[in-house]
C-alpha cells in the first residue's frame, strides 16, 4: 500500500487502510483485560487526561505491533527527514527502526510507547502531544479496533493545528473499523507566503456516545 504523502504535507494526517484485519482487530482488543502484556495502565481522569483509560506495551511488544512498528517506521523516514530539514532542524532519521531504537535506548529512553486505550459512554481524550523524551519521531499512527456504529457511537478522532497568529483548525477523521490515520505528533512545515514555517498539532478523541471503543496508537520512539 502506498502512503498518502500528499495528504500529509497538506494536511498534517492522512487515512490509510484498513490495514489490520478484522481477526487482528479483535485479537488486540481482547488483550486489553491481561495483565502481561503491558508495563503500565492510565487512568485519565486521575492525571485530567479526559475519561477512559489506556494501557503500554511492554516488551516484547505482540507480533502485529512490533510488524506495524517495523513495517512503517522506514516508509515515514523519508517525509520525516524532509520536513525536518524544510523546518530547519538539524535532526534525521536513521533508514530502520532498530537503529532509531538503538538512538533513543543510548539516551535513557527505554521504555515501549505503543498502547490500547479504551473509551466508554462519556469518554473522550483531551488534545495532546506524545512526546515522551529529546528523541522524537515525528510521526505516528493511531488504529481504530472497534466497529462504528455497531460497537460504539461519537469517539470521532479530532486534530487541531495551531498557526501563528491564526485561530486553531480543527478536523474530525472518522475512521473504518481497521483502518489508521497517520498524523504529525507535535508540528510540521507549512508553506507562506514568505516561505516555510512551523506549525503546532494536537489530537484528541471527542466524546463517545455509547458503546465501547478500543483503538492501538503506534509511536515510534520510546519514553524516558
Amino acid at each position: 500500500m502506498d502512503l498518502p504523502f500528499d495528504d500529509l504535507d497538506a494536511r498534517g494526517f492522512a487515512v490509510v487502510g484498513p490495514m489490520l484485519t478484522p481477526g487482528e482487530c479483535l485479537s488486540l482488543t481482547s488483550l486489553y483485560g491481561e495483565q502481561a502484556p503491558f508495563r503500565s495502565r492510565i487512568v485519565m481522569a486521575n492525571s485530567g487526561f479526559g475519561r477512559g483509560e489506556y494501557k503500554y506495551f511492554a516488551y516484547p511488544l505482540p507480533d502485529i505491533v512490533q510488524r506495524l512498528r517495523h513495517e512503517l517506521y522506514p516508509r515515514l523516514v523519508p517525509l520525516a527527514n524532509r520536513w525536518n530539514a524544510a523546518m530547519g532542524i538539524d535532526i534525521s532519521y536513521p533508514p530502520t527502526h532498530a537503529e532509531f531504537l538503538a538512538r533513543c535506548h543510548a539516551a535513557g529512553q527505554t521504555r515501549p510507547t505503543p498502547l490500547l486505550l479504551q473509551y466508554g459512554p462519556d469518554d473522550y481524550n483531551c488534545l495532546h502531544q506524545d512526546l515522551y523524551g529529546a528523541h522524537v519521531f515525528p510521526l505516528q499512527v493511531a488504529f481504530l479496533l472497534s466497529r462504528p456504529s455497531e460497537d460504539f457511537t461519537g469517539g470521532e478522532f479530532v486534530l487541531t493545528e495551531q498557526r501563528p497568529r491564526m485561530q486553531s483548525r480543527i478536523e474530525v477523521v472518522p475512521l473504518q473499523h481497521g483502518a489508521g490515520i497517520i498524523f504529525a505528533v507535535s508540528h510540521r512545515p507549512v508553506q507562506g507566503s514568505r516561505g516555510i514555517y512551523r506549525v503546532n498539532l494536537r489530537h484528541g478523541v471527542s466524546r463517545v456516545r455509547s458503546g465501547l471503543r478500543h483503538t492501538l496508537g503506534v509511536i515510534f520512539h520510546d519514553a524516558a
